[in-house]
């Protein structure tokens, strides 16, 4: 008898032990049914992954948002919602989306950007960039005349500064006096990079430049070599750009292989 009872006591004990283990892995449970942990645990992962830190009232959010969700899903569930073409259609839509975004994850888990890759790419930008860049200030103005009276007033000793933000068309560089800032002579036109490149620094254009805008008096500020940024500064932004392009290529290459009739 005393051996059955022990036995007994064991046995609640055990089966005791194994609820609460049960309980454990559950966040709650509504209307009989457990809710499991993992959907909490899934939530808070797309939380991160979004960047926002999970606090621990952020975690209670989420477990509240769960329960929510199961409490709904319930309600759909009784009213046949889970049965209908539309909501079948719905679900398989979502079903491609996330199994499309693992398969690219996993393409890029696999196939990562090299820090190799990288200095490739910064390597042929720096051989595109590569070069002078000019400091230049102009005045635009529509007529020809407008621009021959403005040369001639400069060379009187009239302020060039002055006489852009009462004269110039260009509203942008206008309010800065005339100035373009620091940019390489291909950022301008062909006939105002001509003749930008042809004057020496602190000198301006003798006749006006005529340009699609109008007629622009240009000055030459000052000359120096690119700065371009070292590859520290630009390497996320190389590296994304490199893993979208990798990615794309992948999807072409899919698409090209598949048989569509």
């Amino acid at each position: 008898m005393k051996n059955k009872l022990v036995s007994g006591l064991a046995l609640a004990a055990f089966l005791g032990g194994m609820s609460g283990a049960a309980v454990a892995q559950n966040v709650a449970i509504v209307n009989g049914k457990a809710v499991p942990l993992t959907r909490v645990e899934a939530l808070s992962q797309q939380v991160a992954r979004s960047g926002r830190p999970v606090t621990p009232e952020i975690q209670q959010q989420i477990k509240d948002e769960v329960i929510a969700r199961e409490i709904f899903m319930q309600e759909a569930q009784k009213l046949s919602l889970d049965t209908t073409a539309d909501f079948r259609n719905q679900l398989e839509l979502a079903r491609q989306t996330l199994l499309i975004r693992e398969l690219f994850a996993n393409y890029q888990k696999t196939n990562p950007v090299t820090d190799a890759d990288i200095q490739a790419e910064y390597d042929k930008f720096k051989a595109a960039n590569a070069g002078k860049e000019y400091r230049a200030s102009h005045i635009l103005v529509e007529k020809e005349a407008e621009a021959k009276a403005i040369i001639a007033q400069l060379k009187k000793g009239g302020k060039f500064e002055e006489i852009a933000k009462k004269s110039s068309k260009d509203p942008g560089s206008g309010a800065k006096g005339g100035d373009l800032d620091w940019a390489p002579a291909g950022n301008y036109v062909a006939e105002f990079a001509t003749a930008l490149t042809a004057l020496s620094k602190g000198k301006l254009t003798e006749t006006p430049v005529k340009s699609q805008f109008g007629y622009h008096v240009i000055r030459l500020d000052d000359v120096r070599e690119a700065q371009l940024p070292a590859l520290e500064e630009v390497k996320p932004q190389v590296s994304q750009q490199l893993q979208q392009q990798k990615l794309t290529q992948y999807q072409e290459a899919l698409r090209a292989k598949a048989k569509v009739e």
